[in-house]
């Protein structure tokens, strides 16, 4: 198999060579050159040098001819080195770089995967409790608690909210939408929107931002970057009556918007890491509703956005998330 390639690569050449032999004879012929048996000695040679050229040719080409010709069993068949020309050596280094570039993608998706499938599994756990919890509340005999039961299902709307957005991080760029927002407006719309979770756990915001204040972000995912530094905000901050201070204030070409709390705050040896997938640290123990996602997606939209995120923290004295617009 490998010397029927050959000889089909280079079967343009022995016919160029054939033909350019017997035209040089052909010119010498009707220049009046009619000795035969110099033309029979001539083609003889002609014939004996492109036999032994194809000759050397092949026996340099033929281990990397069977590599190509034999079907790859693993991937790493394509690393091996055979050729003995510049020519074949700079397809096996092709090949080579194209074999990292596969692994590379491969292991990036083997990696969004595996993320998805642990996320999801995590997701559907901390998704049971609640729905436990509303269970029980409707097999008691007594009068339906509407108020534990709003609170059950805004923990379940905040995680649906959650899964979704997790799930929309993959095709951002087809789901984003970059215009001018004013920032003012979308605190409060979040604020608002989260009132309940402000008065179920006696932490109340407080709002100080400029009403002409407007930045370039998306609405939507900005909407949920807010909400989910205010969620964790409020998890996180045990004592009845603190106080979440919400501002932003203009530097040159920056924005910087300042979400405090008066919470636990985050050790420090958690404060590098907090950002990293399922990452739950000391106070994801505590409360034992984290699933280590919420920083995670957070960072991953900021970066998407081309905005930058700050988290600042003292234990017992609460935590500070700034996330710096560029105007």
């Amino acid at each position: 198999m490998a010397i029927k390639l050959f000889f089909k690569e280079h079967l343009s050449y022995v016919i160029f060579q054939v033909a350019l032999t017997l035209f040089l004879l052909s010119l010498f012929w009707l220049d009046g050159f009619r000795n035969t048996n110099t033309a029979i000695y001539a083609i003889a040679i002609s014939i004996l040098l492109i036999i032994s050229f194809l000759v050397i040719r092949y026996m340099l080409r033929r281990r990397y001819l069977a590599k190509i010709l034999a079907l790859p069993v693993t991937m790493e068949d394509a690393l091996q080195k055979n050729a003995k020309t510049s020519e074949y050596a700079v397809t096996e280094r092709y090949l080579n770089e194209l074999y990292k570039l596969y692994q590379h993608e491969v292991q990036a998706l083997y990696a969004t995967q595996s993320r998805q499938y642990k996320f999801m599994n995590q997701w559907v756990h901390q998704m049971k409790t609640p729905v436990s919890v509303l269970e029980l509340l409707l097999q008691q005999e007594d009068e339906l608690d509407k108020k534990s039961v709003q609170e059950e299902v805004e923990r379940l709307k905040r995680g649906l909210e959650m899964v979704l957005m997790h799930a929309r991080l993959e095709n951002f760029a087809d789901d984003m939408q970059i215009a001018k927002v004013s920032l003012k407006s979308v605190v409060t719309a979040t604020v608002n929107d989260n009132k309940r979770l402000f008065i179920t756990n006696r932490v109340f915001p407080e709002v100080n931002i400029a009403d002409d204040l407007i930045v370039m972000s998306d609405l939507k995912w900005l909407h949920f970057l807010i909400e989910q530094f205010i969620t964790n905000a409020v998890k996180y901050t045990f004592d009845p009556n603190k106080k979440i201070y919400i501002t932003a204030e203009q530097k040159e070409h920056q924005v910087r918007l300042l979400i405090r709390d008066e919470g636990i705050g985050i050790p420090k040896s958690d404060l590098s890491r907090v950002m990293k997938a399922f990452y739950t640290g000391e106070n994801g123990r505590k409360t034992g509703e984290s699933t280590g996602m919420g920083l995670y997606i957070a960072k991953e939209i900021c970066d998407k956005l081309g905005h930058q995120l700050v988290i600042e923290s003292e234990v017992g004295q609460g935590t500070q998330v700034e996330v710096i617009f560029q105007s």
